[in-house]
């Protein structure tokens, strides 16, 4: 039986460097590498790609140390705006958000679009709607 080769990559967001970021470097460095290790952990127990990257993305999107979900950046009027999107390869299926503000983890909504509409991108309030309409929080 020939080897299977995992790879994973991840990052904690594309910004700039800050002044949060330098004063919560360890504990940014040792969550970013503790999300590493669960992704790679459901990786070698041979748990899809998809459901690896849902789930790495939102714990990413759980802790605040990163510029998503929780830790989203505001827009220009204060408010908070999350986007996510997720393609299943083998499928070629995709679902898409962007705009939300209500829901905790984008990447979950973009999934349930995914896997239960017929629709590839729903933004804004409507975004909100279809999550809730989803049961999704």
């Amino acid at each position: 039986m020939k080897a299977r080769k995992i790879s994973l990559v991840i990052h904690g967001g594309a910004g700039p460097d800050n002044e949060f970021i330098r004063s919560h470097r360890e504990a940014y460095l040792d969550s970013l590498c503790s999300i590493f290790r669960c992704g790679y952990g459901a990786l070698e127990e041979e748990r899809s790609a998809l459901y690896v990257v849902e789930h790495v993305v939102a714990m990413l999107e759980d802790n605040p140390l990163f510029n998503a979900g929780h830790g989203a950046a505001l827009n220009a009027k204060g408010d908070i705006e999350m986007d996510a999107s997720i393609m299943d390869g083998r499928t070629r299926t995709s679902g898409a958000v962007c705009g939300l503000s209500l829901v905790r983890n984008p990447i979950k909504a973009a999934e349930l679009i995914r896997q239960k509409t017929d629709v590839l991108l729903v933004a804004g309030a409507s975004a909100d709607a279809l999550a809730e309409k989803l049961e999704l929080r």
